[in-house]
């Protein structure tokens, strides 16, 4: 199983990655969590400057703007 944090504010591009990755994840028949984090102490932990972030299984893989699909599918086909 994939986890995943959206790091932001709950604006409409939050929303819109957070959709993507469960839509995506479903497609693919990938079990995923996917968590919204609006709490911006934790967000600046991860020292994301620009919103939406993406955090994989810990590791933030992507800030400022929405992933592109393919790039999620390469995020949730990978080990």
């Amino acid at each position: 199983m994939k986890e995943f944090k959206v790091l932001g504010p709950g604006c409409r591009s939050c929303q819109l990655t957070a959709e993507m990755v469960q839509r995506e994840a479903d497609r693919l028949g990938v079990e995923v969590v996917v968590e919204k984090v609006t709490d911006m102490v934790e967000i600046m932990r991860y020292g994301v400057m620009r919103t939406p972030g993406v955090v994989l299984d810990g590791t933030l893989v992507h800030t400022g703007g929405v992933p592109h699909v393919r790039t999620v599918r390469e995020w949730l086909k990978s080990d």
